[in-house]
């Protein structure tokens, strides 16, 4: 058989829209639900939350639903496996059900790569995956090695099929999939974003910095940079304003970049997830790094950029008619899985034998999640006609911040003054992006 170049580029080649971007390929009326953390440790659909029905309904209504899946999900009882010495700051763990319950309130789509993946190890990895399997959700994100951790994975809608992927900017570092060299087989694990962090001080400080650097023992003249100084393995760089920076692992934005032009020449509609606390759950903005990085996701293919980690909500940017969402914040915090590993009782010093995995729950929740701005989030419509983002709804939910532990963490859609609270929050974080995010009838709405 002949090879014809150039009919190979033509098979190869995107339609691509008039300001550049490989062009949405989806029939009018495409409808993208997201939301972010999916922390949920029992099936909620009979849930008490009377109001609960009332947000499964708009996630069943979307042709993709898509939330960060941050728990693994199995059965202690028959669980071959065990706590990681490593964890994502708790041992999040959800009963088998949560799976097909999950399905039923409409979630189709979820990504896998954040802090939490291997908090049960491989194992733990892996029953997840059986689990998700066997309820019929699309995942992406974790593999036996780095090249299935990345790929984009595809569900097929009637007006057309999506692509995932998956990736986290914090994770563990034992969490991170590897891929084979030579006899050495490949490692399973989660498809990484590294992060490299710099500390950013006045001059005065960086130059007092560089003295201490100096007189302490073992410190070589060759590994001297005019610009900055490391000090107990940091780096500190100067500037006007204190604050953190991060630079992108070359090699994971490249292979990230490139899953993501392969999972867009594969569907009609692609997502480029990611799960990142960069630079704190305190910071309702996003790090420095990431604007200009999820703009290379969307110039490399994907529809959508969808942020989430820090727990709380942080603005929205329109690219290129694309929805850029730095953070989601919460969907479900539910955080009632058992057990406990005993690293985190150690952690909250607890002792197993007399305190409780509720007791060692409640003191971690008190270490910086006891703001109500941590229980407030949306859920977001991304409707597409002619190919284009048409519009975005935003539905402010509450997750029921002061019932009992017990009962707290399942969303309801709120009207009135808290509403108006959470979406003018989150106009005011999505202002220095240039969106224009109006208020209708307690809903948030962005037109293009």
């Amino acid at each position: 058989m002949d090879y014809h170049p150039a009919a190979t580029a033509y098979l190869l080649d995107q339609q691509y829209d008039t300001i550049g971007s490989i062009a949405t390929n989806v029939a009018d009326g495409f409808t993208m639900v997201a939301v972010g953390d999916l922390i949920v440790s029992r099936a909620v659909t009979k849930s008490q939350e009377v109001n609960f029905g009332d947000v499964v309904k708009i996630l069943r209504d979307a042709d993709v639903t898509f939330g960060n899946l941050e728990v693994n999900v199995f059965d202690i009882r028959s669980f071959d496996g065990y706590p990681q010495a490593e964890y994502g700051g708790a041992y999040h763990l959800s009963l088998p059900e949560v799976g097909p319950d999950l399905k039923a309130m409409g979630f189709n789509i979820v990504g896998r790569a954040n802090n939490h993946t291997l908090d049960w190890g491989v194992e733990g990895m892996r029953e997840t995956s059986r689990v998700l399997d066997t309820s019929g959700i699309v995942h992406a994100g974790t593999g036996e090695n780095l090249a299935q951790a990345g790929a984009a994975r595809f569900l097929e809608t009637p007006r057309g099929r999506v692509g995932l992927v998956s990736f986290a900017a914090t994770f563990e570092p034992m969490a991170r999939a590897g891929d084979p060299a030579g006899e050495a087989p490949g490692r399973p694990g989660l498809n990484p974003l590294r992060l490299a962090m710099s500390i950013i001080v006045p001059s005065e400080m960086l130059a007092n910095l560089r003295l201490v650097r100096d007189a302490l023992p073992g410190y070589e003249t060759s590994h001297c940079d005019s610009t900055s100084v490391v000090v107990g393995g940091s780096r500190f760089k100067a500037s006007d304003i204190a604050g953190y920076s991060y630079e992108p692992n070359p090699h994971d934005v490249a292979n990230i970049l490139r899953n993501v032009r392969r999972g867009k020449q594969f569907s009609d509609f692609c997502i480029a997830t990611n799960h990142g606390h960069e630079p704190g759950n305190w910071s309702q903005e996003p790090p420095d790094y990431e604007q200009s990085f999820a703009r290379k996701l969307i110039d490399a293919g994907a529809d959508a950029y969808i942020g989430h980690g820090p727990h709380l909500l942080r603005g929205i940017e329109i690219y290129k008619g694309r929805p850029i969402f730095y953070s989601l914040g919460n969907f479900f915090e539910d955080d009632l899985g058992t057990p406990s590993g005993a690293d985190m009782f150690d952690e909250y010093a607890k002792d197993p034998r007399v305190d409780t995995d509720a007791e060692v729950k409640v003191a971690e929740m008190a270490r910086g999640f006891t703001d109500p701005v941590f229980y407030e989030s949306i859920v977001t419509i991304s409707r597409f006609e002619q190919n284009q983002l048409a519009e975005l709804r935003l539905y402010p939910v509450e997750l029921g911040h002061s019932k009992r532990f017990a009962d707290r963490g399942i969303p309801r859609l709120v009207t009135g003054p808290q509403a108006k609270t959470i979406l003018e929050r989150l106009r005011d974080l999505s202002t220095p992006f240039g969106t224009t995010l109006t208020i209708e009838n307690d809903i948030g709405v962005i037109k293009l």
